[in-house]
């Protein structure tokens, strides 16, 4: 260690960490990321650029972001990863292969988005978001070396980039086993894909979305996702549509790796009586998904890693895909892969919080598909109570889309709200958003608009935040209330309907 005027400078794993005699707060540093251009913006510089016929170059972006904080790319090569797409599903089948694999005691990192209460949570070591002071010390290490080494104004990373570039520093400092990455958006120009050796890819159900980015048909969103398979990978993947199947398959024969869709969960068996019971079957797809994923991986790290579980090998079945690639599949679900599932969290979807005024289910589906089964699982445990309704879309998606199969259901009360807890939310709060209010109830009133159009029944209200419709539903009796929408609108809800979700770990 070197000692140089107010600062300390650490030289861990040749990552040159500057650290402050002033000590910087969780505080200063959600506020220095907030004042970082936001996800939106970044995404509508992505529409901007394919209009325009520029070449993407977020993945160079990235790479000198990196390289910036001192990672260079042998070093990254060095992070054993998990990488998951999709457009359904992927942070659920993420959490899932994360604790199954801690079940198997491996130490795990974990990198996902958005997040609902706390940005900590889209940073994870061992199934625990990042302390506030651990995120503050990373944040600020990771933040100074950016900003002290820009050569141009603006040469700081927007919001996501920035949590990419600090995820990857803390998994390399940590040193874990594993890291599973979840894709941000599509895949081929994400972020997370600045990843060059990756030895498992996961992609999961498939579906029209961040269309105006990703392309307007299933095989083009097909082969964005389908960006993420690296040569000699192990790659699985649930059954698609035809047209989305046959983009994946010549993907796969392109990169030269294997190609497998899991089985059905219901085809595995269990081992020594230790089993577990999935109601939703996006749930049991996305399960199977997480159980290949983590013990592929295992298999791959047997080598250099000693505590895999000694009976694996008789629970595989060998699996031949089209470009006749062997792969492996596990048939037989051990103990620690039941702990795993079984202990799982993954908060937003498809939950359930009982509070004395109601009963909450919340479920962040912003897809076709992934509304369709929200309204069949609200429907399901709801035959009898009156019904209400809070439901926020963001970003580009068709609301209509999305309002349609609700507008099936015989709610009593539906309210649009801005996809916020409180009405004042500054640059120091986790959850802070640069667009202007006028603009999130100019969309709020348009999907009311699109409401009425659809069901004459309800009762319409159009309200600022997520507090000002709780206070109103307080007023009534017996009701099961259904969030939907938008995962930060869930996350908003949870931020007082289930304040622990925040708490410091």
């Amino acid at each position: 260690m070197q000692s140089i005027g107010l600062c300390r400078v650490y030289v861990v794993n040749k990552i040159v960490l500057r650290m402050s005699s002033t000590k910087l707060t969780y505080e200063d540093a959600i506020h220095k990321l907030n004042l970082l251009q936001s996800n939106i913006a970044t995404i509508k510089q992505i529409r901007k650029d394919i209009k325009a016929g520029r070449k993407n170059t977020s993945l160079k972006d990235m790479k000198n972001f990196l390289m910036r904080t001192g990672v260079t790319m042998p070093m990254l090569d060095q992070l054993s990863v998990i990488h998951v797409a999709g457009t359904k599903g992927k942070g659920s089948t993420s959490a899932m292969c994360e604790s199954i694999l801690r079940a198997h005691g491996f130490r795990t990192g974990f990198y996902s988005s958005p997040h609902l209460v706390a940005v900590r949570e889209r940073i994870r070591l061992d199934g625990r978001m990042l302390s506030k002071s651990q995120f503050a010390e990373y944040f600020h290490q990771v933040y100074d070396a950016l900003y002290e080494s820009k050569t141009v104004e603006g040469g700081m990373p927007m919001y996501f980039s920035f949590l990419t570039v600090l995820a990857f520093n803390v998994f390399l400092k940590e040193k874990v086993d594993v890291a599973i990455i979840e894709v941000g958006i599509g895949g081929i120009v994400d972020y997370t894909n600045i990843l060059r050796k990756v030895p498992v890819v996961g992609i999961t159900s498939l579906g029209l979305d961040h269309t105006s980015i990703l392309g307007n048909t299933l095989p083009e969103i097909a082969a964005a996702k389908a960006g993420i398979m690296k040569p000699d990978c192990e790659a699985y993947t649930v059954k698609q549509p035809p047209e989305a199947m046959a983009v994946l398959r010549s993907v796969a024969s392109d990169v030269k790796c294997c190609l497998t869709t899991v089985p059905d969960f219901h085809t595995y068996k269990f081992q020594n009586g230790y089993k577990i019971s999935i109601e939703l079957e996006a749930y049991r797809i996305n399960a199977s998904l997480a159980v290949q994923l983590s013990h592929a991986w295992m298999r791959k790290a047997r080598n250099t890693i000693n505590n895999i579980n000694g009976q694996e090998h008789s629970n595989m079945t060998d699996n031949y895909t089209d470009n006749n690639k062997k792969c492996k599949l596990v048939d037989t679900l051990t103990k620690e892969t039941v702990i795993g599932l079984k202990e799982c969290n993954w908060p937003g979807r498809y939950q359930v919080i009982k509070t004395d005024y109601a009963k909450f289910y919340l479920d962040g589906a912003h897809t076709k598909e992934s509304m369709a089964i929200c309204v069949k699982w609200f429907e399901e445990n709801n035959r009898d109570c009156k019904k209400v309704l809070i439901f926020s879309a963001t970003g580009d998606r068709d609301a209509g889309v999305l309002l349609k199969p609700l507008a099936d259901i015989d709610f009593d009360d539906v309210y649009f709200v801005i996809p916020k807890a409180y009405k004042e939310v500054t640059d120091k709060n986790d959850n802070y958003s640069l667009l202007e209010k006028r603009e999130l109830l100019l969309k709020c009133d348009n999907h009311a608009m699109t409401w009425k159009l659809l069901n004459k029944r309800s009762k319409v209200t159009t309200l600022e935040c997520v507090s000002d419709v709780l206070q109103c539903i307080q007023k009534k009796t017996n009701v099961s209330v259904l969030i939907t929408g938008s995962l930060h609108l869930v996350g908003a809800a949870l931020s007082i309907i289930d304040p622990n979700l925040s708490e410091d770990v």
